[in-house]
């Protein structure tokens, strides 16, 4: 299911097979929150700028169109048209970002919906039974992401709940992939790693949920508050405690120097919204550093966003008539610089991975650090 191709250092070069096909990794998610990238990006765009997984939000489906409908229409998969890969996250971080609607207690998580108000009751069973009937390839556990900030005894408290519902997760799960109805019997389950910025509360936690034999496991509650040096200090303390022979997925991480750093430290999977939403506000990312199109200096540049590059946008268009659509807030605007940042991600990756396995990542990590220092602004 998970092969190592080629090792550097800590970094690695896999392949993980699913039932809807074989991920190269290290690999990007695009996010899809509700089964639609943000920025009129269609199924068919995400196969033209090499996509490999989508990402969907369980809480967000279960809200809004509801699980149950998509399940009546096939699932995810033939719900969005797409046959590749699909993670669903478990709504465990809505736990955490919707701290003001929200109660935790050991069945699980009382919600209000951010969109009528209505109650909802959350637990590791009703996630299972909801990604189950999203039918999506990879689910992941239902957690509790306490704030990096949290003091020492709330993290042991939560995290010590966490492999509780882990199990609870997993049982579930055997449960489903056994119904007659279920769409995806080959659903698997990644667990997922907690603990603040505690090194001590992260390696023990790492122990214990390596012996429930996952099918991959996350570090989850980076990226919330912590630095950027506390984030890699934490991964690099973690993964050895986590099992070789299983995907590592380091959860709503990041920018691109974020990525190239924590492939340096052995993670395979990666997810974020930053593509997307700079995209979103004309904030592209480049080879020489991101860019700003609202800049004045962009109203006359008949210049693709980035010389050389082969995604849709830059294929066609000036940084001008882009910076015009911005402007007009034309929508076309914003999906054509969130199909480049979507586009330099994935390829990035692709560049990662092919550096992998030409024994070269250290140094091609250090030259695509130091070109993207030259911000253009």
């Amino acid at each position: 299911m998970y092969k190592i191709l080629k090792q550097e250092g800590n970094a690695k070069r896999a392949e993980f097979t699913t039932v809807h096909g074989t991920i190269q990794t290290p690999v990007f998610m695009n996010v899809g929150t509700v089964a639609a990238i943000k920025g009129a990006v269609s199924t068919e765009d995400l196969e033209g700028i090499g996509t490999q997984v989508e990402l969907s939000n369980t809480y967000h489906l279960h809200v809004r169109p509801g699980d149950q409908v998509i399940k009546k229409l096939g699932g995810l998969h033939k719900f969005m048209s797409w046959d590749k890969p699909i993670l669903t996250d478990s709504g465990g971080f809505q736990v955490f970002s919707l701290a003001g609607l929200r109660k935790i207690k050991e069945e699980g998580v009382y919600f209000h919906s951010h969109v009528d108000g209505r109650k909802i009751f959350m637990g590791p069973e009703e996630s299972m039974q909801i990604q189950s009937n999203l039918a999506s390839t990879i689910a992941m556990a239902f957690d509790e992401c306490p704030s990096s900030v949290a003091e020492r005894k709330y993290v042991e408290d939560s995290v010590a709940r966490t492999t509780r519902w882990l199990v609870r997760c997993k049982k579930e799960m055997e449960r489903l992939n056994g119904l007659p109805d279920t769409i995806n019997p080959g659903q698997l389950l990644f667990g997922i790693n907690q603990g603040a910025i505690f090194d001590d509360i992260r390696i023990e936690h790492a122990k214990r949920i390596s012996e429930l034999d996952c099918d991959g496991y996350a570090i989850g509650g980076l990226a919330v508050g912590e630095s950027h040096e506390q984030m890699y200090h934490v991964i690099e303390e973690t993964v050895p405690y986590l099992p070789k022979d299983k995907p590592t997925y380091l959860m709503g991480v990041g920018t691109p120097a974020n990525i190239l750093e924590s492939v340096e430290r052995g993670v395979d999977f990666f997810d974020c919204v930053y593509p997307t939403r700079n995209g979103r506000h004309g904030h592209l990312y480049t080879n020489q550093g991101k860019i700003n199109l609202f800049n004045a200096k962009y109203e006359l540049d008949e210049r693709p966003i980035e010389e050389g590059c082969q995604c849709p946008t830059c294929r066609r268009y000036s940084r001008a008539y882009i910076r015009h659509l911005l402007k007009a807030k034309e929508m076309l605007g914003m999906r054509l610089c969130v199909l480049h940042n979507l586009y330099f991600y994935n390829t990035m990756m692709e560049e990662i991975r092919d550096a992998l396995d030409e024994g070269d990542f250290v140094s091609y990590k250090k030259r695509k650090l130091e070109g993207m220092k030259m911000s253009q602004s």
